[in-house]
């Protein structure tokens, strides 16, 4: 539970003595960097809540609706970091984390004593601990804290956030969590909530192209798609993601803007490949998969969801010429 004086400094009183959120507790300042296809749907949560936020983002013109709806904006991750006792980033890769959380225009160089740092990108846990240890050097605190849930789930609601580090931090910030999904989940130690992800994120792409390639299969012996899909929907393997992305693969179905392409999909991919490799864990599975997304590469449909490999599937199997 976040409390008036909790995170605060000599200089400054974060926290406006009096005011509350929609949830009873005290108003927190939170600042938020990366306002792409994630940050845009979780800001509005955490004001809808009743939280102040101040946002950043490489490209201001990408904040404009939530400025327009009362974010605050600063000029730079410090900038964000200077005026919250919260800050959440969630970007692209390890190198854009440390691009916004350190230097001297870092979150880190702006961050108050007793303030807490939460990235909820997905990325390399050792990137993740890298960057975690400079913030320890520094006497502040860091959470890894990736987010589950594609773009809908999080607009339903129903995204759920894994966190690793400090565990009184983590009871410190889990109201706030649970403004952005109905869970927040302590995994453990640092690094270890994005090691989850990752291994999470693996499972999500095998079961997806399992799925492609068993409707494929279905396909050749005859039988409709759309009953196939329908079929796989209704029975003991369905699942939540399969519920809402495999729709996609029929006719008309595909959305413009995907939920996850070929190459951000596949970025999480590599990252599971390469964990098993420096740690001895066999990942024959995720291998496979992965050749899946390389051969959407290979015939240029990696721009659409990642559910595209159904068309490798039926192109090897002669349905699609």
């Amino acid at each position: 539970m976040l409390r008036s004086g909790r995170f605060t400094s000599a200089a400054s009183t974060v926290i406006r003595s009096g005011e509350q959120a929609s949830d009873g507790r005290d108003r927190v300042d939170i600042g938020f960097i990366g306002l792409g296809e994630m940050g845009v749907r979780i800001v509005p949560r955490l004001m809808a809540a009743g939280h102040h936020v101040t946002g950043w983002n490489r490209t201001k013109d990408k904040a404009s609706g939530l400025i327009a709806d009362g974010m605050g904006w600063a000029d730079s991750p410090r900038a964000v970091a200077e005026q919250s006792e919260v800050v959440f980033a969630i970007v692209t890769d390890g190198k854009a984390v440390e691009g916004v959380a350190l230097g001297d225009d870092g979150v880190i160089a702006g961050l108050k004593p007793g303030g807490i740092f939460i990235d909820m990108s997905t990325i390399a846990p050792e990137a993740s601990l890298a960057i975690s240890d400079t913030f320890e050097k520094a006497g502040l605190t860091m959470l890894d804290a990736p987010l589950s849930g594609s773009p809908p789930v999080v607009d339903a609601g129903n995204a759920s956030v894994m966190v690793g580090g400090d565990r009184a931090a983590y009871d410190k910030v889990e109201p706030l969590l649970l403004a952005i999904g109905r869970k927040a989940l302590y995994i453990g130690g640092r690094g270890q909530a994005v090691w989850m992800k990752v291994a999470l994120n693996m499972c999500l792409v095998v079961e997806m192209v399992s799925f492609c390639e068993s409707v494929a299969l279905a396909e050749k012996g005859g039988v409709d798609r759309a009953i196939a899909v329908e079929a796989m929907l209704n029975s003991v393997v369905a699942s939540p993601v399969m519920g809402y992305r495999g729709p996609f693969i029929l006719d008309g179905k595909m959305p413009e803007t995907p939920l996850a392409d070929v190459t951000l999909q596949q970025k999480d991919m590599l990252l599971a490949l390469d964990l098993g490799r420096k740690n001895g864990v066999p990942v024959p599975l995720g291998a496979a998969a992965n050749e899946m997304l390389n051969a959407c590469r290979g015939l240029g449909i990696d721009k659409r969801d990642f559910v595209t490999v159904h068309e490798v599937y039926r192109r090897l199997g002669g349905m699609l010429k």
